[in-house]
């Protein structure tokens, strides 16, 4: 787990939610942008999870490692259940769904940095 990679997913999180509160209030359904934003968030989890399981591979073990693996993979998925269920959502309110998942991935991550670093606070 890094850092690094941790600030970017959240940056790429807000702005993402901000993006689907913008709609929301503007009365339109998610676009392209969305998407694509989305995309580039998935990504950058998928990157940080590769970094995580070869962490994992390589002996470091999180005290909760269990804790970990489940907020590890529910951090993937949720940008993907966040665009199916936008994309499925014929109101305005598909939007508000992406910017619930993006702050969703956004805590994820911070607690997953918290659980690989050992610090439960």
């Amino acid at each position: 787990m890094t850092t690094l990679l941790a600030v970017a997913a959240t940056v790429i999180a807000v702005l993402l939610a901000l993006l689907g509160v913008a709609s929301t209030a503007a009365r339109r359904r998610i676009g392209v942008v969305h998407l694509a934003g989305a995309a580039l968030l998935e990504a950058v989890l998928l990157v940080q999870a590769v970094v995580a399981l070869v962490g994992l591979a390589s002996g470091h073990r999180p005290p909760q490692t269990a804790a970990f693996l489940g907020y590890l993979a529910g951090a993937v998925l949720v940008p993907v259940a966040g665009v199916l269920w936008a994309r499925t959502e014929p109101t305005r309110w598909s939007g508000t769904v992406i910017a619930v998942a993006a702050l969703v991935v956004a805590v994820m991550v911070w607690r997953l940095v918290q659980l690989w670093n050992g610090t439960d606070g």
